[in-house]
């Protein structure tokens, strides 16, 4: 059964700040192989929840942003597209991790530009009178915009199970899984930050955690 923080004082930081808004911004990460995307898909398959992928936008933005495209030139040298014109992800992945300066200095730009458009997009899904929206991001509380959210939720699962879902689903060794995860906050330090704990570990069903989550969140939206 889902979690929700005991110590959470539910302070909506839209009200805290003197903005309200009736549609909440929420936010669900988890660690790779959480599960994260498949609780996502119930929120709005089921319920009809909106959401946002960072991931996907991001995507987007690095290819059609002229603004970041020149950033990540400047930053990466013209490798980082390919001559048709595309985002060379995996050049500028290899540098990037490889040198931790140019790691942080993609991230300096690409997640704030990312966030602009979360908030453009989820200001538009207020209009259209949802009680709130999903944003699904990996690096959730690592890019520091989870503190422009009212609510996060984190998935969590056994690290065993998943380094087993992250090689299955993309073919990697164990060690390949393990590096990924070095890469990311540790699972306990956003479980700390988390107003509601969603536990996908396969004898938790997850459809009854996240109907509870949006019970919950509902409440609160319409305050």
């Amino acid at each position: 059964m889902y979690q929700k923080k005991e110590n959470c004082s539910f302070k909506l930081k839209n009200q805290a700040s003197g903005i309200k808004h009736a549609t909440l911004r929420v936010g669900i990460t988890g660690g790779i192989g959480s599960g994260k995307s498949t609780v996502c898909r119930i929120f709005h398959e089921a319920l009809g929840i909106p959401i946002f992928y960072a991931d996907i936008w991001a995507k987007k933005l690095l290819n059609f942003d002229p603004d970041l495209r020149k950033g990540i030139i400047n930053i990466f040298g013209q490798e980082a597209y390919t001559p048709e014109g595309e985002y060379n992800r995996p050049f500028v992945a290899k540098s990037a991790f490889s040198e931790p300066a140019k790691l942080a200095a993609l991230n300096a730009l690409v997640h704030p530009a990312v966030e602009a458009e979360s908030l453009e997009w989820h200001e538009h899904q207020a209009e259209l009178g949802y009680p709130y929206t999903l944003k699904e991001a990996a690096l959730l509380v690592e890019s520091g915009s989870h503190v422009y959210l009212d609510f996060m939720i984190v998935v969590t699962a056994p690290e065993t199970l998943r380094i087993q879902r992250v090689m299955d689903r993309d073919r990697l060794t164990a060690e390949q899984v393990r590096a990924r995860m070095r890469g990311q906050l540790p699972e306990a330090e956003k479980l700390k930050l988390a107003d509601f704990i969603i536990v996908n570990d396969g004898s938790e069903m997850l459809l009854p955690q996240v109907w509870e989550v949006h019970q919950a969140i509902l409440v609160h939206s319409k305050r």
